[in-house]
């Protein structure tokens, strides 16, 4: 037998009263059977329907289908069950409106082929219930009773064994009435089990067998005396239908892409919802992305500022003394010479060392006047400090120890005095000194208390002796092997100056050492400091779109219940509706995601040429937004998906 009921009952819960729908009902059904459950409004016939359709279970008794106990099953499996053996026809028809009739027919074959043809089963069934030439009207395009029989053909799309009608007839006119139990008598002439639910005494004495239910039981179970003849039911060996065709992995991808192609149909249903959530991701993202690349080009910026100061270096500068709270000049105490600066030359790992004198010079060349910065240093000056000239060439040696009148110029230089003039091998004055230029110095950039590139670099013989009139240097740069050396070096460099210039305790702080990669290191984690800050605050404007992809979400869960419901009725498992919605979200998440790349990226040049910032957008930054993006989706997603998956179908399907 096709059914085997013993004893099912099933109570509903209605604030302090506990109805009893079905009350120990017993039955069994044949297959190739036309049954009419009949009875009034809370007999429970609605209830027995929906038990033997696997859209409620029973609290107690046993219910067999197909030979085999299905009453405790999980609700996945019960979901294949559907899928395979059964087909729904419902009173209210339950068409989704955004498909055309073709494509609700097919709706069953997303979650189980069957071994059907997709691309020729559903014209077919649609030729069979008279619509062949309406299966790409939409529903609202066609009447009831057409209705009807696009549901009919959506329940036979996958070859089920017995067919469950609620009320199929209880929303048509008489004409449509007739047509649609037509299809039902050929339907049971074909050997499919038809179990119809009606209050109409005219529809029911259409079955071979009429069941009347009242107060949850069987009250009557009797042939109906002018039914036809029974009909030779399905073969027991086609009660199993084939098995899918197919790898796993074909299937996977099979079920993905019907899963995006529903959710795009979902998303594109409701055009305004899904442009504000997309427009919620977008803006977070576009954040992220122009913060992240201040951030990268601030980072950037200070890099190369570190870049040109060198690596790895101590400055050996004078200090100041403290005479009764009152700070003398610089250097009074302590001033460093050029033995000072070979002394240091001798200390364990010092790799180079060069002193610098400094002082303003005024420049001259033609009718150009210019006031700068001129320092006089050695040739390794050069090396120590990024200063490898970009056109030219730096001082030698041999030039130096002549006090030769050559100078290595900056950009601003030649950008002030020089114009459109190539300047190497021109004359200038400094000073009213005579110098030729021979180099032009890599730029380097300006803050706003001072001009790296308006610079003028010549030997430190010449400058000390020609220019400035000094018998001491300003500072001694000291260039250390390596960065785990800084400490051990910087002390040695005091001890030498200490033990040299013979200093008490008390003037231990006429001079200074400053260690640049303890420096370089503090800007650094200022700029990833302040990169981190700024991607936290884009960050919550995107976790402000994620709270408004779950709120529409979750009102789409709730609009869309009856469909989660008719979904499930033909066999999706929650894992599918899980999926469904999860994609929906997702895809929002990622459209959201790329536009905010773009948006991101525009403001990102805006900023840089209107703005004059230093801004660039990092592939790591347009990765991280990205996922980041596509991680809210999913986080903010799961949720109302899981809601929809967890619904009971009975329950979706009686949702108003």
């Amino acid at each position: 037998m096709i059914v085997r009921c013993v004893d099912l009952r099933k109570s509903y819960v209605m604030g302090d009263t506990v109805v009893r729908a079905l009350d120990g009902v017993s039955l069994a059904i044949e297959p190739g059977e036309w049954v009419a459950i009949m009875g009034p409004s809370g007999s429970g016939k609605s209830t027995l329907l929906h038990v033997l359709g696997l859209l409620d279970t029973p609290d107690d008794g046993v219910y067999e289908l197909m030979g085999r106990r299905v009453s405790r099953l999980a609700e996945q499996d019960l979901a294949t069950l559907r899928s395979r053996w059964l087909g729904f026809v419902f009173q209210q028809f339950n068409l989704l409106p955004r498909m055309s009739a073709l494509e609700n027919a097919a709706l069953p074959l997303i979650y189980c082929a069957n071994g059907v043809d997709p691309a020729s089963r559903p014209r077919e069934l649609l030729a069979d219930v008279g619509l062949a030439e309406r299966s790409g009207h939409m529903p609202n395009q066609m009447s009831g009773g057409q209705q009807q029989r696009v549901a009919i053909a959506r329940a036979l799309m996958n070859r089920p064994r017995m067919i469950l009608a609620d009320e199929p007839t209880g929303n048509l006119d008489s004409r449509s009435q007739v047509e649609i139990l037509d299809i039902f008598r050929k339907l049971n002439d074909r050997g499919i089990t038809v179990v119809l639910v009606t209050h109409e005494e005219d529809v029911a004495k259409q079955a071979r067998r009429i069941i009347r239910m009242r107060d949850g039981r069987i009250v009557d179970d009797a042939a109906h005396p002018g039914a036809r003849a029974s009909v030779a039911p399905i073969p027991a060996e086609a009660a199993e239908p084939p098995a899918v065709a197919g790898s796993r992995w074909k299937l996977f991808w099979r079920d993905a892409r019907e899963y995006l192609r529903q959710a795009v149909r979902a998303l594109s249903a409701n055009k305004v919802r899904t442009g504000l959530s997309v427009l919620g991701i977008l803006i977070g993202v576009a954040a992220v992305i122009a913060m992240l690349a201040l951030g990268h080009g601030a980072k950037k910026s200070i890099e190369e500022r570190l870049a040109s100061m060198g690596s790895n270096l101590l400055v050996l500068r004078p200090g100041s003394l403290r005479t009764h709270g009152v700070m003398l000049e610089a250097g009074t105490v302590t001033r460093f010479t050029l033995e000072d600066a070979e002394a240091v030359r001798t200390l364990a790992r010092v790799r180079r060392v060069s002193p610098t004198a400094s002082g303003r010079g005024q420049l001259v060349y033609g009718a150009a006047n210019w006031n700068t910065t001129v320092s006089g240093t050695l040739p390794d000056y050069a090396d120590m400090r990024a200063s490898r000239p970009v056109v030219g060439r730096f001082f030698t040696s041999a030039e130096e120890q002549s006090r030769m009148r050559v100078a290595v110029v900056g950009m601003t230089i030649v950008r002030e005095i020089f114009g459109p003039v190539n300047p190497i091998g021109e004359m200038i004055k400094i000073n009213r000194v005579n110098f030729q230029v021979i180099g032009i110095l890599p730029e380097k950039g300006a803050t706003t208390w001072r001009d790296e590139d308006d610079l003028v670099v010549v030997p430190l013989g010449t400058a000390m002796k020609r220019l400035f009139g000094k018998e001491y240097v300003d500072q001694i740069d000291i260039e250390v092997e390596g960065p785990e050396h800084m400490a051990g070096v910087e002390e040695s460099v005091r001890q030498t100056v200490i033990r040299r210039h013979r200093l008490p305790p008390a003037r231990y702080d006429s001079f200074q050492i400053r260690n640049l990669v303890q420096f370089q290191e503090t800007l650094t984690e200022t700029s990833r400091t302040l990169s981190a800050l700024l991607a936290s605050i884009a960050a919550i404007s995107l976790l402000v779109g994620g709270i408004g992809i779950m709120n529409i979400m979750l009102v789409s869960v709730t609009e869309r219940t009856r469909e989660i419901g008719l979904r499930k009725a033909i066999g999706a498992r929650p894992k599918d509706i899980l999926w469904q919605f999860l994609i929906e979200a997702v895809a929002v998440s990622i459209v959201g995601g790329c536009s905010g790349i773009v948006l991101g990226w525009l403001i990102t040049l805006g900023l840089s040429h209107w703005a004059g910032w230093t801004a660039a957008v990092a592939p790591s930054a347009v990765a991280l937004a990205f996922g980041f993006s596509v991680a809210v989706g999913v986080l903010f997603g799961l949720w109302p998906a899981r809601k929809a998956a967890s619904l009971k179908p009975i329950d979706a399907l009686r949702y108003e």
